[in-house]
């Protein structure tokens, strides 16, 4: 099975094509329209992911196949039984491109790409055999007509919703709470009967167990192959393109931070021969903000921003390391975690990620 490529030299080379582009700099790279890339979705890896979201449908004796499709972003058209993948996962010059414009790879590895994969099929089996017209899945779910919001405030602590993808995305839409649900219910040796065992969620997960048994074998009443915004018909640059991502990922966090800087790091003229506050950060900023992303399911580029404010602020309030270094690197990033669940309890954001 062909791997995702990898940016990891311990990890066996993966095949793709060789495009005009793969060797051409960033700067020129940006200047190329999403439609003249050139991609398939063929020949590379994620046709094997493709592959394996069918054997597991096959397993549960589910007749639908999503059509895939490349495009811009992950999304699953509404009556659309079949979803989109972006561009970037078809070769490892665009992921790298990913990286260095966002900091991360949304769907990079063969794990996380099933896991997206799953979702947006939950998406393509509720279109295709029109679930939401059901009145015990409205009943459980809620109803799909409901806008979509702008942002919306997640409980972590809830267990009326099971956990997939990040930010707690089950809890942003009738349509989202099933897409996860299904998911879960999905996945192989997901054991979701003992995981959610003493969940509200856990009847959720039994309706899509006894639901898709009473649709096992059974034709979808949609059965259409429509793609929405084919990578073909975007006309957009890269550079337009990752201008739009990064404004869309930038968030105003509160840029009151003196108060939680002074309390962990130190003023005191005892510690001036200590490295400063700001060079500390500067020298973990990958790390911190690749755990507190895992740990709170913001995207690395917020968070990034935002620690590039905490660098600037300590820097301006000569700042330096007072401790033990694992432990004021602990104690940081506690910091930022807390913050971080803080501004989205309180703010929410709806997650881009699988719409």
């Amino acid at each position: 099975m062909l791997r995702p490529p990898s940016f990891s030299a311990n990890m066996p080379p993966t095949r793709f094509r060789r495009l005009p582009w793969s060797s051409w700099s960033a700067e020129r790279l940006m200047q190329l329209r999403l439609r003249d890339l050139g991609v398939t979705i063929d020949g590379t890896w994620l046709e094997d992911c493709v592959a394996e979201l069918y054997a597991e449908l096959e397993q549960k004796h589910i007749r639908l196949r999503p059509h895939v499709w490349l495009s811009d972003e992950w999304f699953s058209p509404g009556n659309v039984p079949g979803f989109a993948v972006p561009f970037y996962l078809t070769h490892p010059r665009l992921m790298r491109l990913e990286r260095r414009e966002l900091l991360e790879v949304e769907g990079g590895t063969h794990a996380e790409c099933m896991q997206i994969m799953r979702h947006e099929c939950g998406h393509a089996v509720q279109h295709g055999y029109q679930l939401n017209r059901r009145r015990e899945w409205q009943k459980l779910f809620g109803k799909s007509s409901t806008k979509y919001p702008e942002s919306y405030r997640p409980n972590p602590a809830s267990k009326r919703y099971v956990q997939h993808l990040r930010r707690w995305y089950a809890q942003s839409h009738p349509d989202e709470d099933f897409a996860e649900t299904f998911a879960v219910w999905l996945r192989p040796r997901s054991d979701w009967r003992r995981r959610y065992a003493g969940w509200p969620a856990l009847r959720k997960l039994h309706y899509v167990d006894r639901l898709m048994k009473e649709l096992a074998d059974t034709v979808p009443a949609v059965r259409s192959r429509r793609r929405v915004d084919p990578l073909r018909t975007v006309s957009r640059t890269l550079f337009e393109h990752y201008t739009y991502r990064r404004a869309l990922y930038s968030v105003e966090y509160p840029d009151t931070y003196d108060e939680d800087l002074l309390r962990l790091f130190s003023l005191s003229k005892i510690n001036r021969t200590k490295e400063s506050a700001a060079s500390f950060l500067r020298r973990h900023r990958t790390d911190v903000r690749r755990v507190v992303s895992k740990w709170t399911g913001e995207y690395q580029f917020t968070l990034d921003a935002v620690l590039g404010d905490m660098i600037g602020r300590c820097r301006e309030l000569k700042l330096h390391v007072g401790g033990h270094e694992r432990q004021q690197l602990t104690d940081f990033m506690v910091l930022l975690t807390a913050r971080t669940m803080e501004f989205i309890a309180q703010h929410g954001r709806r997650d881009w990620i699988a719409v």
